[in-house]
């Protein structure tokens, strides 16, 4: 473990929530997810076996949280064989740095994303004047500073493997961040979106608190890159996915899920993006 690892200095609570906030849902049987305010945290292995990997981290604050699921789920003083990263916005990495300091066990993330998660690089501001609802509009109070993993964090294998978890593979869906990543099941076309895409309108402070589901591009207010995050979207759709666990939102399959992400592929130009905002049309990407 990296004595000198370290949370962002902006590190604060942000007081969002929605209805499933502080629930889980078994999804399959070793496939479980937790809602932290309006994250998803998702653990990967079968309750009676020990071996497991936790996707994600949720917002600041949530480290308690996320242990408590754990030990709920997996047994007293477990912990993961691995921590899996979908990117590294403040959501999804607030429970890290102390969870690390506990467990001391490897973190994977892809490799553009490393300089985002090693203290090297801010992401570009959140855009607080994107089209979009009142979550989008109050974006400038969300933590913005780099989290500091040191060495405890590691780029994912180049070949799409993820050490720990032999039938899944990592798929890079970027657009939202540079080194976003999604996680892929084939055997039961499981898949966990992270923001690629997701099942709430997240700019929206109703819909993200009813947490009602459909099918949505990424986050508006932190995507920076449209074009990239369409070619995104296109490449999950072509999975077929039957299930998805997205990094917001409900978990959604069957029918609903294929018609709305073929809705979002054939719109994305009018639902997803923004009419306007500072990264629109490729404009100050990272």
């Amino acid at each position: 473990m990296d004595e000198e690892m370290h949370e962002p200095e902006d590190n604060k609570f942000i007081p969002m929530t929605s209805i499933t906030s502080g629930s889980g849902r078994e999804v399959i049987n070793d496939v479980y997810y937790y809602t932290d305010q309006i994250a998803n945290v998702i653990f990967l292995g079968y309750p009676d076996r020990g071996d497991w990997v936790l996707v994600d981290a949720g917002l600041p604050g949530s480290a308690d949280e996320i242990r408590s699921e754990a030990e709920d789920r997996f047994g007293e003083n477990t912990k993961p064989s691995a921590i899996i990263l979908t990117h590294g916005h403040f959501d999804h990495v607030g429970g890290l740095v102390e969870l690390e300091r506990e467990w001391d066990v490897p973190i994977y993330a892809h490799k553009l994303e490393m300089p985002y998660l090693t203290g090297e690089k801010h992401y570009p501001q959140p855009d607080s004047g994107v089209e979009g609802g009142f979550l989008a509009k109050i974006a400038g109070i969300y933590p913005n500073e780099p989290i500091d993993l040191g060495d405890a964090v590691q780029p994912l294998p180049d070949n799409g493997a993820i050490p720990g978890l032999n039938d899944w593979k990592w798929i890079h869906t970027p657009g939202h961040t540079p080194g976003h990543v999604s996680f892929y099941r084939e055997k039961d076309s499981l898949l966990l979106s992270g923001d690629a895409f997701i099942t709430v309108r997240q700019d929206s402070f109703y819909n993200v608190l009813i947490q009602n589901d459909e099918v949505n591009g990424p986050p508006r207010y932190l995507t920076t890159d449209w074009q990239a995050a369409k070619k995104s979207v296109d490449k999950l759709e072509a999975l077929n996915p039957d299930t998805v666990i997205p990094g917001h939102g409900t978990a959604m399959q069957g029918e609903s899920l294929t018609e709305g992400l073929k809705y979002l592929v054939q719109t994305f130009d009018q639902t997803a993006v923004p009419d306007y905002g500072r990264f629109v049309d490729g404009q100050d990407k990272q």
